[in-house]
């Protein structure tokens, strides 16, 4: 898993793309879409029939550490002016509502011929869902690779895409409890109630937790003491357990626990120094290739590419359009504008989750599963090149980007 994913890291970076999108390729060749599809006996004994508890708890771990790392490099000052309060709202709200109505329209459509012994809602709701998601973890790869996670362009991307998901996670958990026939006024009061109180703590017990945990044991020769990084891994776990309680994923609790600490820059600097490469080379392509063994991009038939072609003109176009303009709304320009909408449109392996979430629940059939799968990843592949169009317009300078 780590060599494959090396190797694919190196070769996208070497055509222009960013690493990361290697890494996705490499854990998806790992599962039946190659490796699994060619030699079964080899891929069943080093992997099993399905992905073992080991290889998914490692996966979660691998995700909730990044997510750690996307929060703490999080960039709150340019978030004070009206503008990107604004440009950041109306952003979250048009990469919500208008794919996630394509994707509504789309499962209403496909459903006689693709799904028609599944709930027509329920298939809808979880179409719409698909297309609605953007990827937080793959996000702030992406703008880290592309140095982007300070600038104004780069924070309201990433603070859009975390209001995009959790939104998008609690509408999963409430088209999953309606599916299941749990849902009610009462379990969506509670989502809310839990995620506001969840906020509360994080301003005001946690926040200064942080400030005091990094006082008492400071950062020594650019060096994290022991206590400090094992208080910092209890909380960020602590706080993935709370979330995913909540029912909007334990990663986000990574990224709230990287927020206490964002702004002790020194903390960063030494943190990045001594868990971010790990966590990068070695827990990351687990998670892909946990994805990787339950996705099977050879299942799709010719007959299914009208569908296919569909999808990705709903996805890509309910993503670049709505988001283009909100930007142009906010005040950016039409280059700016632009580069929100290509961020923004990035999906990845969030995607990936909603949809094994549809599929182990009955509610996404094998053949709009491997649709949404290709759409993801090439949703996904357009982002590094259209930055790399765009970025020189706004002055910004794409340089190779450091090995990561």
């Amino acid at each position: 898993m780590i060599g494959a994913a090396r190797i694919l890291n190196g070769v996208f970076r070497a055509m222009g793309q960013p690493g990361v999108i290697g890494e996705i390729v490499a854990g998806l060749m790992l599962g039946p879409s190659l490796f699994g599809h060619f030699f079964p006996g080899i891929s069943l004994s080093i992997f099993g029939a399905k992905a073992s508890p080991p290889i998914t708890m490692l996966s979660q771990i691998g995700l909730i550490l990044l997510m750690f790392q996307i929060g703490a490099d999080f960039e709150f000052g340019h978030l004070r002016s009206a503008k990107m309060k604004r440009a950041t709202l109306l952003i979250a709200i048009g990469s919500i509502v208008v794919p996630f109505g394509l994707g509504l329209w789309l499962g209403f459509a496909s459903q006689p011929s693709i799904a028609p012994s599944i709930d027509p809602l329920t298939y809808a709701l979880f179409c719409g869902v698909a297309l609605a998601i953007t990827a937080v973890p793959i996000l702030g790869r992406i703008l880290r690779e592309f140095e982007l996670t300070r600038t104004p362009i780069g924070v309201v991307a990433i603070s859009a895409a975390a209001i995009n998901d959790v939104v998008g996670w609690v509408m999963l958990a409430c088209i999953s409890a309606y599916a299941t026939t749990m849902f009610s006024t009462t379990f969506l009061l509670w989502r809310l109630l839990a995620i506001g109180a969840l906020l509360l703590v994080l301003r005001f017990p946690l926040s200064p937790l942080a400030d005091w945990l990094v006082r008492r044991y400071p950062v020594v020769d650019g060096r994290l003491p022991a206590n400090l990084m094992a208080a910092v891994l209890c909380l960020t776990f602590a706080l993935g357990i709370a979330t995913y309680q909540i029912g909007i994923f334990a990663i986000f609790g990574g990224f709230a626990c990287g927020l206490l600490f964002h702004r002790h820059t020194e903390f960063v600097a030494a943190w990045h120094r001594q868990a971010g490469h790990f966590t990068l080379v070695f827990f990351l392509p687990v998670f892909f290739t946990f994805t990787g063994l339950r996705t099977n991009l050879l299942g799709l038939a010719p007959s299914d590419l009208g569908w296919l072609a569909l999808v990705l003109a709903a996805a890509i176009g309910g993503k670049l359009v709505p988001v283009f303009l909100a930007a142009r709304t906010a005040g950016f320009d039409t280059n700016e504008s632009s580069i929100l909408a290509s961020l923004m449109n990035t999906r990845a392996l969030m995607e990936l989750i909603v949809l094994n979430i549809g599929f182990d629940l009955g509610f996404l059939p094998q053949t709009m599963f491997t649709m949404l799968v290709v759409m993801a990843v090439a949703t996904t592949l357009m982002t590094g090149p259209l930055l790399k169009l765009l970025l020189p317009r706004v002055g910004h300078v794409v340089l190779r980007a450091a090995e990561a």
